[in-house]
């Protein structure tokens, strides 16, 4: 008898684990889900709410954007970190992700318009499993910027807590010349919003 209650305990143990992996891979599963939010800002990130969902951080109160390395989805290597000096417009995207398609058309203006004036766009690509569809929606809206292929979001864990709400596809963060968090946008851009977002920085010293 014993032995028998040994065994039961032991099976409930093994339970318990793994009704935890259930319960996260289930919380993967609807954070997968997500193309909105409204909040991923806290007190200390300094974030001032604009119009549009698009915030903005004063000069002296940013904080550096992380490393960020990886692939491009055309296999290259690339680290942000070599744009220093450049306005670096992130923009973290997916194909399965209606809001990116409707914004990709004003990027690619934005960046061809913006590139002889030191702006560099970079996507971030993110749970799409399969390269090539990634692939096949740069094709179709003519994109003219390399994206870090980021199946899984390890490199949206990177950034500084607070500064970046990980359901919100897409999601748009512009660095400074010092590669510092200035604009934060939890939410599709217009051309015009693009516009007004870089303006300042691009009057920066």
């Amino acid at each position: 008898m014993s032995a028998c209650r040994d065994l039961r305990r032991r099976v409930a143990r093994r339970r318990v684990p793994m009704l935890a992996a259930g319960v996260a891979l289930a919380s993967l599963g609807l954070a997968a889900c997500g193309t909105g939010g409204t909040s991923g800002g806290s007190a200390d990130t300094k974030f001032v709410q604009g119009t549009g969902g698009v915030s903005t951080v004063a000069k002296g109160d940013r904080k550096s954007g992380p490393s960020l390395s990886g692939k491009t989805l055309e296999g290259k290597q690339l680290d942000v970190d070599d744009y220093r000096g450049k306005i670096v417009v992130l923009n973290i995207w997916g194909s399965w992700c209606s809001p990116c398609r409707a914004e990709a058309p004003n990027l690619v203006k934005v960046a061809e318009r913006t590139k002889a004036q030191g702006v560099e766009f970079i996507g971030i690509n993110t749970r799409d499993s399969n390269e090539h569809n990634a692939r096949k929606f740069e094709k179709e809206f003519d994109v003219p910027y390399p994206s870090l292929y980021d199946p899984i979001g390890k490199l949206m864990l990177r950034f500084p807590k607070g500064s970046l709400n990980p359901q919100a596809i897409p999601t748009t963060i512009i660095l400074d010349r010092d590669g510092k968090i200035a604009v934060r946008a939890l939410t599709p851009l217009s051309e015009e919003a693009l516009d007004k977002a870089l303006k300042p920085l691009l009057a920066e010293k």
